[in-house]
């Protein structure tokens, strides 16, 4: 995989707020997507030119274009050396094997 990340990892990317909508809701400007993108923020009270990290699970590499589809809401496709790795996923270990042993 790409600089370590791989599908069901969960990666962190730094956004830049542009503006408050509402009491609740937060623009936010995302690098490497061009699209606006809107976030949940009920807790603190962020400014315009802070910084906040988004956390994310991926959806989909694309090795040979360097992107990630990281799911954040609606999924967003950024370059891969603007996320970073917060957790690798680790499959579930099976206890009890899927057939019986027969002796």
């Amino acid at each position: 995989m790409a600089r370590g990340i791989g599908i069901g990892d969960e990666v962190a990317i730094t956004a830049t707020v542009r503006r408050r909508v509402d009491e609740d809701h937060v623009s936010v400007s995302i690098p490497s997507y061009n699209f606006p993108h809107s976030i949940v923020d009920r807790t603190t009270k962020v400014k315009r030119g802070q910084q906040i990290e988004l956390v994310g699970n991926v959806t989909y590499v694309d090795e040979e274009g360097g992107k990630v589809t990281i799911v954040l809401g609606p999924p967003v496709t950024v370059d891969i050396d603007k996320v970073r790795l917060v957790q690798a996923y680790v499959p579930p270990k099976r206890k009890k094997p899927l057939r019986d042993m027969v002796d």
